[in-house]
Parts: C-alpha cells; structure tokens; sequence
C-alpha cells in the first residue's frame, strides 16, 4: 500500500468536506473490509490521497422502529443487524441475508452501507497490481471484458451489458430490494430500484464521490407480509453467493395482493424479477405458482458456457424462496 492521509471525522458535515477538499482522490471508510483489499491491489485507476473515517461519527449505528418503518443508520453491522429481535420478527428476510453473509469477523466489521456499496468481486477487474501487472479490463479503461472468453463461471448469466458482466455480490442489497427500502444520503433519498447502476458505468452505485450514505429505510409492511432470503454459495459461511434470492408478499385472503422478487450475484446490479412478480398477482402460494415465477425469473436469460449451471439455480432459488415465506 502507498501512503495516504488518513482523518477521523467528528461529523456527517466534516466528512463531506474533506470529500471535497480532496476531490476525485478519497474515499470514506466504515468496517474497512472492502476498501482496504482495494488499496492493496491497487484497483483503481489513481491512488486516494485522504481516507476519511466514518465510524467517529456519532448517531449513525442506530437501529430505529418508527411508525413509518425501519430506520437503519449506515454504520449499523451485518451482526447487530442479524441478531436485532425487532428486524428478525418484522424483516426475517432482511435479518437472514445479513447472517449470511461473509464469515462472523466480517459481519462484525462490514456495515450496511458498506455491504450494499462494494465493489464487483470480478477476478479480472481484481486482479492485484502486484501480480504482474494491473489487468485493464473494461471497467479500468481496456476494450472488452476478459470474462466473456475468458473464465466466467461466476459472472452474469443476462448478457453483458456496456461489455461487461461482472455481477453484484452484496447478499444485503437483493433483500432491501425486495422490501422497497430507500436508501438516504447527504444530498438525497434514492428509491433502491434507482440506486445500482453498475450496468450504465463503471460506479456500482448512483452516489457522487462527495455523496454519504447516512441511512437506510426500509417501509413497514402491510398486514399480511412476508419475506425472505436464500442463498446458495460453495460453503455456507464466507464465500459470495452463486446465486441468491430475497422476495417479500403480501397474502390477502390466501391470495396474493403484493410481490416483489429480486435475484443477485446473476447480472450487473441486483436483478427485479418483475415478470414473475406480475404473474403472481391474484394468486394462491403454491409449488405450482412458485416454480412457475422461478421459469419466468430466468426466461431472459443469456448465460455463457461455463456458468449457464447458474440458470437452475436462479430458478428453483426464486421458487424456494417464495415458499419459504409460507413457514
């Protein structure tokens, strides 16, 4: 690693300054897990010259139940997020995405900001500087994905978009998508569906490099919701996902009134399953149903040769999910 400056911001205020004051070369740092493997490979283009500390700022590792919803500061943890009774009685799907991800040392460092803010886990664009070289894929400036013919056994299976088709590998953010959350910055509130936009550019999210996540909302639920998440991985506990799934209904009546569906680790961002969600409208939860929403979750898409196993998988995971939230 290169030498860098390094400042404790005592305020959200602060923080945004210095953002500006080294405009182009910082980045905030929280838990550190991701940033840190960044640095010593070298990923990005040019070197930061200041990191800005976040976890000196008070008020901003809450866990908050208000009558609108649940109010999540951006510091809170995966751990203090899973084991919270308030989310794991009311947002069990959002409880059990955070326990799955990354291994207990991990939950206890990673943020909610950060896990929904990391970078792409693409081999390629990874590759550490130190190892011959810098790979200049697309996102760093080459000419064309080296996954495509190359090796993309965990890449996306819906074709690649602007040429590249690394994927999402945060297990929290498919889980906020299917719970409609907002996502609460120092300059806006963005809608969640709007806040991934790996698929338009090299960023994996809409925020400005002078923007801070300060909170994440999640509405409360109707009567009658349910969520939940699955994840399928090598081994249960470290690894990223190969695929995995959270989904949120709403039952009325034993049929259902609402849904919404998302898949990742499958395409550039966290991937709506909208055309399964429609057909599950006015419906009862059944095996039938179920799989029914999983074949139509996975009808668009394009896998390459050595992970188009990953099409199976999508399937059946959006049905098991969906039934899942029957128990």
């Amino acid at each position: 690693m290169k030498r860098f400056n390094h400042f404790d911001a005592s305020s959200v205020e602060e923080a945004v300054s210095l953002l500006q004051k080294h405009k182009g070369s910082s980045y905030v740092i929280a838990g550190g897990s991701d940033l840190m493997g960044c640095l010593k490979d070298h990923l990005w283009m040019e070197y930061p010259e200041a990191i800005i500390n976040l976890k000196t700022i008070p008020g901003l590792k809450k866990i908050q139940l208000k009558e609108d919803g649940l109010h999540l500061g951006a510091l809170v943890t995966l751990t203090e997020l899973s084991e919270s009774h308030t989310v794991k009685t009311t947002w069990p799907g959002l409880a059990e995405a955070a326990r799955r991800t990354g291994s207990p040392l991990l939950r206890n460092m990673g943020t909610l900001a950060g896990n929904i803010c990391q970078e792409n886990r693409c081999w390629y664009y990874r590759y550490p500087d130190k190892i011959g070289g810098r790979i200049d894929c697309v996102r760093k400036g080459g000419k064309r994905c080296l996954a495509v013919p190359g090796d993309h056994r965990f890449h996306s299976i819906f074709g690649a978009v602007n040429k590249c088709i690394a994927v999402n590998p945060s297990d929290t953010a498919p889980a906020f998508v299917a719970l409609n959350a907002v996502v609460k910055t120092t300059k806006r509130e963005i809608p969640i569906d709007e806040f991934f936009t790996a698929e338009k550019g090299a960023a994996s999210t809409i925020l400005d490099r002078d923007e801070i996540v300060t909170e994440i909302f999640v509405p409360r639920p109707a009567e009658g919701s349910k969520s939940a998440f699955m994840k399928i991985s090598y081994r249960k506990s470290i690894d990223f996902a190969l695929v995995n799934c959270a989904a949120a209904l709403t039952i009325v009546d034993g049929k259902i009134s609402a849904a919404r569906i998302c898949l990742n680790a499958v395409h550039n961002n966290p991937r709506r399953c909208e055309t399964s969600e429609a057909a599950l409208i006015g419906k009862e939860l059944t095996e039938e149903t179920a799989q029914e929403a999983g074949q139509l979750a996975v009808a668009e898409a394009k896998a390459l040769i050595q992970n188009i196993y990953k099409v199976q998988i999508a399937k059946t995971i959006v049905a098991d999910t969906l039934m899942e939230c029957t128990r």
